[in-house]
């Protein structure tokens, strides 16, 4: 076999384990290029990360006095901060998450999954521990962990709505929740306020479908769930945009404060936005709680 050939050989049998799950959201974590120190920040530890001007407040034991013989300044050595985070993610799974409008566009689904285990990669390689809601996967840190994590994902539910689970959160961890969010509120509700009496911040990331936001919706129609259980037939179905649209509005309101009284982040994603801008603030939103 020649040497091309062999590569690729050892490639594909290097690849066919891997879920393409993982491949896509590699991917997507790559595009923005936090690098590996992507979460270094000053604090406690023994690593040294950089050298900063002294201020008044220093003790001039804190002071590096070799470096500071070479410039006309005091320097102190910054060390970085090396407590390893929790962080538990929930990817809503439920077959509501299976609508997509455009066969060009991701499902809600399946932005939802890559987006989720996307910054699962970033957090890990930032030396953070990651694990998923309802004790199903602990947190933990490890290429092993990241693909235990998209096997998990990769599953579908056959509810028509999910609901998050408080289970795994450790006390002042935090967590992300990623999904529609037009189920019930209730078991929202209680996940959140549960999450905040344990002292836990995180993001809700309401993932929708353009066709969602613009119900372009005429005449006889029939909606549907995803699963079939649920079923309305309307001759009429321009005459509930207004409706809809405003109960859709009441409900992002209520996630936003929902959000706000916990100490959570929360924001609105359509799949035909870029899959890198919303990981961009997943991560910054959950920096946020450092």
């Amino acid at each position: 076999m020649t040497q091309p050939l062999a590569l690729r050989s050892d490639a594909e049998a290097l690849a066919a384990p891997l879920p393409p799950l993982l491949a896509e959201a590699e991917h997507l974590a790559s595009a923005v290029l936090l690098g590996e120190h992507g979460r270094r920040r000053a604090g406690t530890g023994d690593t040294f990360w950089q050298y900063r001007p002294a201020q008044p407040h220093d003790e001039a034991r804190s002071i590096d006095w070799r470096r500071s013989a070479r410039s006309d300044a005091n320097f102190v050595q910054d060390k970085e901060w090396q407590i390893a985070q929790s962080i538990i993610l929930w990817v809503d799974q439920a077959a509501s998450m299976s609508f997509g409008s455009d066969e060009n566009l991701p499902t809600k689904g399946q932005r939802a999954r890559t987006l989720g285990l996307a910054c699962a990669i970033l957090l890990i390689r930032g030396g953070e521990r990651v694990g998923l809601t309802g004790l199903r996967l602990p947190p933990r840190r490890g290429e092993a962990q990241l693909m235990q994590m998209a096997q998990l994902l990769s599953q579908e539910d056959d509810t028509d709505y999910g609901a998050p689970e408080a289970q795994g959160m450790l006390p002042h961890s935090r967590a992300l929740f990623i999904s529609d969010f037009l189920g019930d509120i209730k078991p929202i509700e209680d996940a959140l306020l549960r999450a905040a009496d344990r002292g836990v911040g995180g993001a809700l990331l309401q993932v929708l479908d353009p066709q969602e936001e613009a119900f372009p919706f005429d005449g006889r129609t029939i909606f549907q769930s995803m699963t079939g259980a649920l079923q309305h037939e309307t001759l009429k179905a321009g005459d509930l945009k207004t409706r809809y649209l405003d109960r859709l509005a009441e409900r992002k309101d209520h996630l936003q404060n929902l959000a706000r009284v916990t100490g959570w982040q929360f924001q609105t994603h359509h799949t035909g936005e870029s899959a890198t801008n919303a990981l961009l603030w997943l991560y910054g939103a959950l920096e946020h709680h450092s």
